[in-house]
């Protein structure tokens, strides 16, 4: 037939095979905050790295609305606050994509790579952010991201200068500081407990880690508050219950 033909193009393999290619053309960044802002906040993949071996730990994808930039930053400063781990042994590699198909690239990468469980950090929780009340009685599983690498207590994330605060303010700060969660109870969405603006404590020395603020805030509330650290994030409620199976009492 004249002026017409059928062409067959795998453009899902065509893209993949080109990501795959310039992964491994790349030299991997350290995955810093200052290095994360120097990524467009634009749609594409990315994937960690973890030395000594720089082994292939995690596979992401962005849109353009919580690009690149936005995802290296929030899992830069999700690294910071873990033990047994150091934040220059993370690397990442980014690739901005210009146009999306179809196709779930990130399923697609962790196939190529050896499927689920084959690469260390998808699907163990890395990725996730506040996980809500659920999670505070929930296992955490021995190849969790959060069991393997549980949140800091024991660094100053949040300069306290020597001086006498009310527990709300502390509790603001260390919420919008910690590079994990800190979720406390509130009557309404951005107002605080009356127990938590009434109550006043006296930091004596700079340098107090998250514990030692912590701990000085929940031996000062009212009896009933409890602060308790899980391996994810930090938890303050006003209630009966104390016992966390996986979380260790601050105060």
């Amino acid at each position: 037939m004249h002026g017409f033909a059928e062409l067959e193009f795998d453009l899902p393999g065509a893209l993949l095979q080109a990501i795959l290619e310039r992964l491994n053309e790349m030299e991997a960044a350290n995955l810093t905050t200052e290095n994360a802002q120097e990524v467009p906040e634009e749609q594409g993949v990315y994937a960690l790295y973890l030395k000594p071996d720089n082994s292939l730990v995690y596979i992401g994808k962005t849109d353009s609305e919580a690009g690149l930039r936005n995802r290296l930053t929030r899992h830069a400063k999700k690294i910071v606050g873990r033990r047994n781990i150091d934040p220059n042994d993370v690397a990442f590699k980014a690739i901005r994509l210009f146009v999306f198909t179809a196709m779930d690239l990130e399923t697609a990468l962790i196939q190529h790579f050896g499927g689920v469980g084959s690469v260390a950090w998808n699907n163990s929780g890395f990725g996730s952010n506040d996980p809500g009340r659920k999670r505070d009685t929930s296992a955490y599983k021995e190849d969790h991201f959060d069991t393997k690498y549980p949140i800091d207590l024991d660094a100053e994330f949040v300069v306290f200068e020597p001086g006498k605060y009310p527990v709300a303010d502390i509790m603001q700060r260390l919420k919008d500081g910690l590079p994990y969660t800190l979720r406390f109870q509130r009557p309404g969405r951005t107002s605080f407990h009356d127990d938590f603006s009434s109550t006043f404590v006296t930091i004596t020395q700079p340098g107090s880690t998250v514990r030692e603020v912590l701990a000085l805030c929940g031996n000062s509330l009212p009896e009933g508050w409890h602060i308790t650290a899980l391996p994810s994030h930090i938890i303050s409620y006003k209630q009966d219950r104390n016992v966390y199976e996986y979380g260790q009492v601050i105060a």
